[in-house]
């Protein structure tokens, strides 16, 4: 099933089955984030066995702002100004981390790529894929954290970026203010839809 964010959420009365029991489980989802505050999105995707933008779109509306896909590539050329960030890929259970300035990139070949100036994170990015972008802010074993996630059309995460942080491990905070800038801005888009 292809996952995007035009998925409704809301209860009403005249919601089909199928919406209901989607409904349904988000409440369920809602829940078990009020239970347990340090549980992980991608966590509960896996034990329940469904896809974490499913779960990620339950989050308490302070946790996560949704950015429109037309907004993919403002967000891309900005990363590379923020300075020291941790991008996260995960497949099939490992977890790569590359900390360090997000690389600039172009389009060729299909391909958004990422190119760095000598050593640096490089990749190809398959953007026309890309079902939704998540701006989350939860605390991870204790500490603020907030990261872009990027999902793909299954629902599945493609990549995360994570926030930098100092040799304290304290936030870098002209990072911290970019990012709630962001989720300011869209979440006031976010509202108008």
């Amino acid at each position: 099933m292809k996952m995007t964010l035009d998925t409704e959420l809301d209860v009403a009365p005249d919601l089909s089955s199928e919406q209901r029991q989607l409904s349904e489980q988000q409440a369920q989802l809602r829940q078990r984030f009020e239970q347990q505050a340090d549980l992980m999105p991608a966590q509960l995707a896996s034990e329940l066995g469904i896809a974490e933008l499913e779960v990620v779109a339950a989050l308490p509306p302070e946790q996560v702002v949704f950015v429109p896909l037309t907004q993919l590539d403002t967000l891309l050329l900005a990363l590379p100004e923020w300075g020291k960030l941790t991008t996260i890929v995960m497949l099939s259970g490992s977890v790569f981390e590359f900390k360090g300035d997000f690389p600039e990139g172009k389009y060729a070949h299909g391909y958004y790529n990422l190119y760095s100036k000598g050593d640096g994170l490089h990749g190809h990015l398959k953007l026309d894929v890309m079902s939704g972008i998540a701006l989350i802010s939860r605390p991870f074993r204790g500490s603020e954290s907030h990261s872009i996630n990027f999902f793909g059309s299954e629902g599945e995460v493609v990549f995360k970026v994570y926030l930098g942080r100092d040799k304290q491990r304290a936030l870098f905070p002209e990072q911290v203010r970019q990012f709630k800038a962001l989720a300011t801005a869209f979440a006031s888009v976010q509202s108008h839809l």
